[in-house]
């Protein structure tokens, strides 16, 4: 397989804008990770605003395919219930797609309650099969969302290889877009999700995605929760000014993703 974006240079002019999401919801007035938080009804003038600028959504196979189409890609991670209430109907409405990152074996963010952050539900086997069933697509975001480098190899090969297993099993599709948790990866953590099968693997490092770019090591841009994206200052060929509505990943104070 040519691991490149060799295919998407004519069409998305060399690069390919990917947007990072989390949860859907007020952000905690006083909570440390209120920047994964972006409202509702911000989220819905984001969307609004790429769409009235004439921007498309696409899939991550936007990578690997000659998908023309293919502006931005929306990407949310964890699988939080309140973004599959959120965003179903924006995306809906606005004729966009995006993809979940599933953390298998959980059912709330309890990466989250270790370091004391407010507890919320993750998205659950019906939710899941709706949010497909609406055209959307899921990744795997591991079994239990641990740092991946500091586990042995033999942990981070069953994190890695047997949520995509249970994933596939569960909903009898392929899962082949991985997220590394917390964006912690080292070239072992990289190997085993390519050794796994999967196309795709998305970090948490700022930025675009060019062509040659390693797609197990794919730039995103962190959505900021405190601004609409600007539309007036976008069109569809000026993927750059994205940057605009985003801002760097809260990595600060052991902030869990």
């Amino acid at each position: 397989m040519d691991h490149s974006l060799e295919t998407l240079a004519g069409g998305l002019g060399g690069c390919c804008e990917i947007l990072m999401y989390h949860q859907l919801a007020r952000p905690p007035r006083f909570s440390g990770n209120r920047g994964l938080c972006v409202a509702p009804w911000l989220f819905r003038r984001q969307m609004l605003e790429l769409r009235d600028a004439g921007f498309r959504s696409g899939s991550l196979r936007a990578l690997t395919d000659d998908d023309a189409n293919a502006k931005v890609v929306l990407t949310f991670d964890d699988g939080f219930a309140n973004a599959f209430e959120a965003a179903l109907p924006v995306l809906s409405e606005c004729g966009f797609s995006a993809i979940q990152f599933i953390v298998a074996e959980r059912r709330i963010n309890q990466w989250d309650a270790d370091l004391g952050y407010p507890i919320r539900n993750l998205m659950d086997d019906c939710q899941i099969r709706d949010w497909i069933a609406s055209g959307h697509e899921i990744g795997s975001h591991s079994l239990t969302h641990p740092h991946l480098t500091r586990l042995d190899i033999a942990s981070a090969r069953r994190e890695i290889f047997e949520s995509k297993a249970r994933l596939e099993d569960r909903f009898q599709r392929q899962v082949a877009n991985f997220c590394y948790p917390y964006g912690d990866l080292n070239p072992a953590v990289r190997d085993l999700v390519v050794e796994a099968g999967y196309q795709t693997a998305c970090s948490t490092e700022s930025g675009s995605n060019s062509q040659g770019c390693d797609l197990y090591r794919i730039r995103r841009r962190f959505v900021s929760h405190r601004r609409p994206i600007l539309a007036a200052w976008l069109s569809p060929g000026a993927l750059l000014t994205l940057g605009q509505l985003c801002e760097s990943y809260p990595t600060k104070a052991g902030l869990a993703e």
